[in-house]
């Protein structure tokens, strides 16, 4: 049932080219574990081992904190439709803000957002599939528009003021480095 890869195949990078959503778990060496669904176009396959996926603007920052105290990372992708498969890309990350050097080399490959936050890679150490017989079925209707509303509504000041005031921490209180990493550390609160 369940098999292990050093590296993506054809089967796995379409299968995951294929899904709708996907679960990103990040932990630092305390605190909670944090585990978050993720939609939209925000993911690519750069390579057999390489991943990177679109962080949009969000009440929390988790991920971000976690990869600064510890890089390990989860991403997690079944199947809600078709043949049963659960299929998880375990590595370590590396967490990329606009104001790093290699934003752009990655900034291309995704649909422009005003609530783009951070773009992460994923070096994949292992690759791990079972069989997800027991995963229900469910029928994808569409992406949902809200956050992109949201963050058309804020503009890029009002998201920066946001990460400003409700990103800069994790919820066990790590840094996120969001507002020096983006340039923005003298925007000031309002």
């Amino acid at each position: 049932m369940g098999k292990k890869f050093t590296e993506l195949n054809d089967k796995h990078i379409e299968f995951i080219q294929q899904q709708k959503i996907y679960f990103v778990a990040t932990a630092a060496e305390t605190g909670n574990v944090n585990l978050s669904p993720k939609g939209g176009d925000s993911l690519r396959v750069i390579d057999r081992n390489t991943i990177a996926w679109l962080n949009l603007t969000g009440s929390g920052n988790e991920s971000a904190a976690h990869v600064l105290k510890n890089p390990r990372m989860t991403i997690m992708f079944c199947a809600f439709e078709g043949p049963p498969m659960i299929l998880r890309t375990y590595g370590q990350a590396q967490v990329l803000h606009q104001s790093d050097d290699a934003w752009q080399s990655y900034n291309h490959l995704f649909p422009a957002s005003v609530a783009a936050r951070q773009i992460y890679l994923l070096n994949i150490d292992l690759v791990q599939t079972s069989c997800g017989m027991s995963v229900p079925y469910f029928d994808y209707q569409a992406d949902r528009d809200d956050l992109a509303n949201w963050s058309i509504k804020q503009g890029k000041t009002g998201i920066e003021k946001y990460w400003h005031k409700k990103n800069q921490q994790s919820i066990d209180g790590f840094a996120t480095e969001i507002v020096e990493r983006s340039g923005i550390a003298d925007l000031v609160d309002e």
